[in-house]
């Protein structure tokens, strides 16, 4: 059993999860989530991702959108991944004095925050069969505004892809209702 200690400052150590498998909402869109999570906030950053990255432009991803925000992590736990096992990695692990640790998969010691993290999100967005409603609605009486909510179909020379993006959103969405639905039968 790993123990790791509580951190000092926020972003000092930090949980990461690949979520890989999401449903494809077209030829260009992402279909994986690397999730940052700080073991001192709490706070999550998702970056969706393709899964056939390579290490570099993973290591990219999260220099831009996470480092260059919060500073250069001193600990890293993760899944064993074969991004952060690569040469780039190691060399950097090494470059920026990162400790980097390993866990198996499922254990809450220390990647549990993470993987909590993306139930959290997989249940609050989604409708619920015994309200029919997302728990905003019943918390709030609203829901926050998606990206598909502000997408207009009467625009005029549209750019192709720019206009299939709401397509791919609500397909998206249409899959990750089956999805739960699927996995809330299993239980």
């Amino acid at each position: 059993m790993i123990k790791i200690q509580e951190p000092s400052r926020p972003w000092e150590i930090v949980h990461m999860d690949w979520v890989t498998g999401l449903p494809p909402g077209g030829d260009r869109s992402y279909n994986a989530c690397i999730v940052n999570f700080d073991r001192f906030s709490k706070t999550p950053i998702f970056l969706p991702f393709h899964k056939d990255d390579k290490a570099m432009d993973t290591g990219l991803l999260i220099r831009n959108r996470v480092i260059s925000w919060n500073g250069i992590f001193t600990k890293i736990i993760s899944d064993i991944d074969l991004k952060f096992t690569s040469a780039l990695w190691t060399n950097l692990h090494q470059l920026f004095g990162t400790k980097l640790f390993f866990s198996t998969a499922y254990h809450p010691q220390t990647d549990g925050l993470a993987k909590r993290m993306i139930q959290t999100l997989e249940y609050m967005t989604y409708i619920h069969a015994s309200t029919n409603q997302t728990p905003s609605i019943l918390e709030k009486g609203w829901n926050p505004k998606l990206p598909q909510d502000s997408l207009r179909k009467e625009l005029v020379g549209i750019h192709p892809t720019a206009a299939s993006f709401k397509g791919m959103l609500e397909k998206a969405r249409k899959n990750a209702v089956k999805f739960m639905e699927d996995s809330f039968s299993y239980a």
